[in-house]
């Protein structure tokens, strides 16, 4: 397994789809093309680290119809 930085302390940047009831997620740049997702109502849990370019084609594919998925 490759060494990675640890992920971020902050700064979090929080969803701009965000309402003030606290449902949404926060990401947070943490090295070199890396980032970490989290929770905003568990910050203090687990957090999901991606390449960018792996996160750019998640975000790219939210609003994308599929047929394979039912």
């Amino acid at each position: 397994m490759a060494d990675r930085p640890a992920p971020p302390a902050a700064p979090w940047r929080r969803s701009s789809r965000s309402t003030g009831m606290n449902n949404c997620v926060e990401t947070a740049v943490y090295g070199p093309g890396l980032l970490s997702v989290r929770d905003s109502k568990a910050a203090d849990r687990a957090q999901l680290s991606f390449s960018a370019p792996a996160w750019q084609k998640f975000v790219s594919g939210l609003g994308e119809p599929r047929e394979d998925v039912r």
